[in-house]
């Protein structure tokens, strides 16, 4: 797990690509199959102790509260914090004894050494989350103390550790608070995209997972074998809870799980350089990646908290007015409403896998592809709202 690229030089070349490529999508089921028994038995705890979806906080409202523990994020947690922890904690034994590695990998135990800290950090930042997660879902935080505390790993990771967008800001900005500050306001809107679309059976967890496997792609076309590695994680971890949360769903994440995925996908999307085989520079429009990638998830954010605001309330108060709520008042059943929203998800994100290695006129038309399906969307919901509903 390290982030420098594999050159396709040769025969050996491409064996030790395809190598990694396999180490890599090895770590799906890994964090499948624990994330799965973790929630099981997560379940089954909580349902014996009585462990279930909290009420609402005054003012707020839920579309469903069913007899359902909230305690899914757990499994989440651990499917992507049990192998890498054990991964980050070998890294020393593995400078010693690198031959317990495949060969191919070998080749980048010093990445993997360089990247240890970041890691660590990482690790560290998702458990803060997960605890803050944790808390709330039993005993519900206002809003500025969540805000503050998913702004800590914000920081850490974009200004201890270099994580960050747009540093072609910093000459003009005479430092890098401006890349700093614009990164941590990145992580902030991600977390909150993912932690505001977990309101149906399935949803967010559908949405995270086709996000990951999007941009697993991109990371495995770049050679970014530890942005490759967390995401494969990810990804394994977030189907593993979904064989519990599909409607009807057995189990709900909570902020211990949403919270959690939002920031690692904030991370990953930083991290990421769109750098693909054969590119000196990633292209210009190569920046808009993770914006297409994560571009419904971010128009529920915006879209919702435009309502709230319009209607002169906070836009942290829980209500019905979320994209999958409009979508049920327009006919849709939950199921399906859940449904359309991971489909557009998986579409649009396809979209955001070619976009790096696009000349400018077809990344220019995956743009338009994009504005069209949240046009469509948008198009869809007011057209058809009845007078006095948004």
């Amino acid at each position: 797990m390290c982030g420098g690229g594999t050159k396709r030089t040769g025969t050996a070349g491409v064996d030790t690509l395809d190598t990694m490529i396999l180490l890599v999508l090895a770590l799906i089921p890994v964090a499948f199959v624990l994330a799965c028994a973790t929630t099981w038995g997560v379940l089954r705890v909580s349902c014996r102790i009585g462990v279930l979806d909290t009420p609402p906080m005054p003012g707020q409202v839920k579309a469903e509260r069913r007899a359902v523990p909230n305690t899914g994020g757990i499994g989440i947690f651990a499917g992507v914090a049990l192998p890498l922890g054990a991964v980050l904690a070998s890294v020393p034994l593995l400078r010693v004894r690198p031959d317990l590695l495949p060969e191919a990998a070998r080749a980048h135990l010093e990445g993997m050494g360089d990247r240890l800290p970041m890691g660590l950090a990482l690790l560290g930042c998702a458990a803060l989350l997960h605890v803050l997660g944790l808390i709330d879902d039993r005993r519900p935080l206002g809003p500025f103390v969540k805000l503050g505390v998913m702004a800590l790993p914000a920081v850490v990771m974009a200004w201890g550790f270099d994580t960050r967008l747009l540093t072609l800001l910093d000459a003009p900005a005479g430092g890098a608070w401006a890349s700093i500050a614009i990164t941590v306001v990145w992580f902030l809107a991600v977390t909150n995209a993912f932690n505001f679309i977990d309101n149906m059976d399935g949803l967010a967890g559908g949405v995270a997972g086709a996000a990951s496997a999007c941009l697993l792609a991109t990371a495995v076309i770049a050679g970014q074998w530890f942005v490759a590695s967390v995401l494969a994680l990810t990804l394994g971890a977030v189907l593993g809870f979904l064989v519990f949360n599909r409607p009807p769903a057995r189990i709900f994440m909570g902020d211990a799980g949403s919270l959690v995925l939002g920031f690692l996908l904030a991370f990953l999307t930083v991290r990421a350089t769109y750098l693909y085989d054969g590119q000196q520079t990633p292209p210009m429009h190569a920046v808009f990646t993770p914006i297409v990638i994560l571009a419904i998830p971010l128009y529920d954010l915006l879209t919702v908290v435009s309502i709230r605001l319009s209607q002169g309330r906070s836009p942290f108060v829980g209500d019905l007015q979320h994209f999958s709520h409009r979508l049920v008042r327009r006919g849709l059943s939950r199921p399906a409403a859940a449904g359309v929203i991971c489909g557009l998800s998986l579409v649009v994100g396809i979209g955001g896998v070619f976009l790096p290695s696009l000349e400018t006129w077809q990344a220019v038309l995956v743009g338009v592809q994009t504005l069209l399906v949240l046009v469509v969307i948008a198009t869809f919901e007011w057209a058809s709202a009845p007078r006095g509903q948004g």
